[in-house]
């Protein structure tokens, strides 16, 4: 496991199986699917699939969703973090993207913004990535704003599964 990364709220690290739980209250959940393919789990052991493909994406690719834990309480709210895009969208394909998602109760506090800033540090500066993106559907107000936070910068629009997306991008400043 790779260290975990420490913000001032939050500790981010990879999923652990025993997350299973958290990840299926985010997961099942239609509000936090309003925006992501509108399909919610029903069953516990789909949140456990997920954090498998997670841990192949590790092993596949070196990095993935993190787990997303308050620090003061030990609490699961989420994930956020750094994927390994192998698919094409928009005409990228091989790329980084950055993503977040949190239990609904823990929406508007910042943790998406806390949490991604630390991940595009860790992108930069460990990573060496020479830019991250990252797309959301056009309706996303919340979702967007927390991107131009980070300091994406919009790119253009795009249809992907025959909804309007909209394409963000940050190139590393240090390369």
């Amino acid at each position: 496991m790779k260290k975990s990364i420490e913000t001032e709220r939050l500790l981010l690290r990879e999923f652990l199986s025993t997350d299973d739980r958290g990840m299926f209250e985010l997961d099942s959940n239609p509000n936090v699917h309003r925006y992501v393919g509108k399909k919610p789990v029903t069953h516990i052991d789909e949140s456990r699939a997920y954090i498998d493909f997670v841990h192949q994406q590790y092993k596949d690719f070196g990095t993935g969703r993190w787990a997303v834990v308050l620090k003061e309480t030990n609490t699961f709210i989420g994930w956020s973090g750094i994927k390994f895009i192998t698919d094409t969208i928009n005409g990228h394909k091989d790329f980084y993207e950055i993503g977040y998602r949190f239990i609904e109760e823990h929406w508007g506090k910042g943790y998406a913004t806390e949490s991604g800033k630390a991940f595009i540090d860790y992108a930069f500066n460990d990573m060496k990535v020479e830019a991250i993106y990252a797309y959301a559907d056009a309706d996303n107000s919340g979702s967007r704003s927390i991107l131009e936070k980070l300091g994406l910068k919009y790119v253009n629009s795009f249809v992907l599964d025959d909804e309007e997306e909209v394409w963000y991008e940050l190139k590393n400043p240090n390369l």
